[in-house]
């Protein structure tokens, strides 16, 4: 049977709010705690990078990538060109979603979420990456459909709407992204969905659509800092999350989609203050620790590796402000011998690289 475009339903839609009740508030109320502790941030980048990086690498992983954390974080440490093979193409991805997601945060301090931005954040998306050819910051221009690989368009699990219908969707859409909703919580949600059914770009689609999560919840003031990510929560229930995206499609079942949606902003909320929590608490114990290091800058230096947690001597010096060599290089001894740092090839007498096994356990639980 011949598959025929979807078309998404208008927007606001009509939702039964007694069913989303304690699940709104449960994840108001997380989120509401992460972010006491965010505003309690000296330092926002201690944390902002790396769980941005991580960010990252979950979403692109979702898409197929297979590159893990530690590998992306030691590649940017490397920082040196290697022949074009599938890893390196991965880590392409993965910093281009990581750049995408920090110019959204810096352009909506500024700026509304209109379409011309989020065209902005999907061409830096797919800048020189797998996609680079596929109309980055462009709608797209002809029908696509989901579905298996090698599957034609009769087997596709869902054919999004024809490309003359995106402009006049993307309009309604950002409408209500700027709309006064009852609950903004449940706005999200249903702006996640609809872009999602919209499929706007010819690729990158998934990972644009979770970066909006995190823009939104920021950009309408939940959080001081974007640092709630689903991706993790939509990949440990993949089949959930497909099958409730479908459900609306399908049965105009937003009710239960958004009861999801909403326990999986609760445990992110949850996860995010005990990850948040752990990498202060660290950096507050090696702080005193760096005390008896008997250098001015040691608390320079220590910030400077919760930022990157690899690193080389180029990229330290100038993250720590640190110009004098010698000084530098004895600093780093000095955190060697305390156990803080280590080589990641101690063998190697020159272009040495770093890495901060504490931080890295926190990121890799």
């Amino acid at each position: 049977m011949a598959k025929t475009s979807f078309s998404p339903p208008k927007l606001p839609p009509s939702i039964n709010y007694e069913k989303l009740v304690a699940d709104i508030a449960r994840a108001h109320a997380s989120i509401s705690k992460l972010d006491v502790l965010l505003s309690q941030l000296k330092n926002p980048s201690l944390v902002a990078r790396t769980l941005a990086t991580r960010e990252a690498v979950l979403s692109s992983q979702i898409e197929g990538t297979q590159a893990t954390l530690s590998e992306v974080l030691e590649q940017e440490a490397m920082d040196s060109q290697k022949e074009d093979t599938a890893k390196e193409k991965d880590f392409r991805e993965i910093i281009n979603y990581r750049h995408a997601l920090e110019q959204g945060v810096e352009k909506l301090k500024e700026r509304p979420l209109t379409e011309s931005l989020i065209k902005e954040l999907h061409a830096i998306l797919l800048r020189s990456a797998r996609g680079h050819n596929r109309g980055p910051g462009e709608f797209r221009r002809k029908l696509v459909y989901i579905g298996k690989p090698g599957s034609t368009i009769d087997e596709a699990t869902y054919v999004p709407p024809l490309p003359d219908a995106i402009p006049e969707l993307f309009s309604d859409l950002e409408k209500y992204i700027h709309s006064d909703e009852r609950e903004v919580l449940v706005q999200i949600g249903v702006v996640h969905y609809q872009f999602e059914a919209i499929h706007p770009f010819e690729d990158g689609n998934g990972r644009i659509g979770r970066l909006l999560i995190s823009l939104m919840l920021y950009k309408k003031k939940l959080l001081s800092y974007p640092f709630i990510y689903l991706s993790e929560f939509f990949e440990e229930h993949r089949r959930d999350y497909y099958d409730l995206l479908n459900g609306v499609s399908e049965k105009d079942d937003w009710e239960n989609w958004l009861v999801f949606f909403l326990r999986g902003l609760n445990i992110q909320a949850q996860k995010t203050q005990e990850t948040c929590q752990d990498i202060l608490n660290l950096h507050e114990e090696l702080r005193s620790k760096a005390l008896g290091l008997n250098s001015k800058y040691a608390h320079e230096f220590l910030d400077a590796i919760f930022v990157n947690p690899f690193f080389n001597s180029v990229a330290i010096r100038r993250l720590s402000g640190i110009k004098n060599t010698q000084t530098l290089f004895t600093l780093i001894s000095k955190f060697k011998a305390a156990g803080i740092i280590e080589d990641v090839a101690f063998w190697k007498k020159r272009n040495k690289i770093y890495r901060f096994p504490a931080l890295l356990e926190i990121l890799n639980k």
